[in-house]
């Protein structure tokens, strides 16, 4: 338990108060359920339901992939009073900013070849992420929005709440655990299908350049460049998919 009162700046805090060191249980199951709850807002209001084409649609689900991510790790945080830094939010170096953007590129090269194997091996090849190449393939500005959403605000959100929360409050019970295992629920919310593998690799290295540079911010270094892909492969190819 932490007694350093000065990290808990938010609000004024009775002599004698402690704050856990780190997130725990209660952080992952209310982040997470708060999370599944803002995530089923968007497709149960879905095309059908809104009238929205496939690129409004497509930007709707890029927007809210992040946002769920924030609503999650605020929901965590509020929970109980604690520090900023007990969730890794705090200040890194452009080294290891750099470091994570290296990483970032190995992730990308790693799950191509860990997606190529899976496909090659079951044939499935469904991508339940066509929204998103919709989205990017309707013109500048939709493809502007694509990239803003999914390579800056998803990132952040996804990074606060997974790696934040998830993985350090799974930390407690050593760097292997607590790095795949979080790596693993993050992989799983992202659903069974063909994104589960990229996710566990993205997942994992994403949680290590954390643990190993005390901030969030490498992680989501790592998460930019992966997220970039598809509305890179879109603007360089001019295709609205990768079949």
């Amino acid at each position: 338990m932490s007694t350093d009162h000065a990290d808990h700046s938010r609000q004024p805090v009775p002599a004698g108060t402690t704050f856990p060191a780190r997130p725990g249980w209660p952080e992952i199951v209310v982040g997470l359920l708060a999370m599944v709850a803002a995530g089923a807002v968007v497709p149960f209001f879905g095309p059908l339901e809104l009238e929205l084409d496939a690129v409004v649609y497509g930007l709707t689900l890029a927007a809210w992939s992040g946002i769920i991510g924030l609503v999650g790790f605020a929901a965590a945080a509020l929970i109980r009073i604690r520090s900023w830094g007990a969730f890794s939010v705090r200040r890194t170096t452009w080294r290891w900013m750099g470091i994570g953007a290296a990483a970032g590129v190995i992730a990308l090269v790693l799950k191509g070849v860990v997606n190529y194997a899976v496909i090659t091996l079951t044939g499935f090849d469904a991508n339940p992420q066509s929204p998103y190449y919709d989205a990017a393939g309707g013109g500048v500005l939709p493809l502007i929005l694509t990239f803003a959403f999914l390579s800056v605000l998803t990132p952040i959100g996804e990074e606060f709440l997974f790696r934040g929360v998830v993985t350090n409050a799974l930390l407690r019970y050593g760097p292997v655990v607590g790095v795949l295992s979080s790596s693993m629920i993050f992989a799983l919310f992202h659903g069974i299908n063909i994104v589960l593998p990229s996710a566990l690799v993205v997942g994992i290295i994403a949680a290590e350049a954390m643990r190993r540079s005390g901030s969030i911010w490498p992680a989501v270094a790592v998460h930019v460049v992966n997220n970039m892909a598809l509305p890179l492969f879109v603007l360089i190819t001019g295709n609205t998919g990768p079949g």
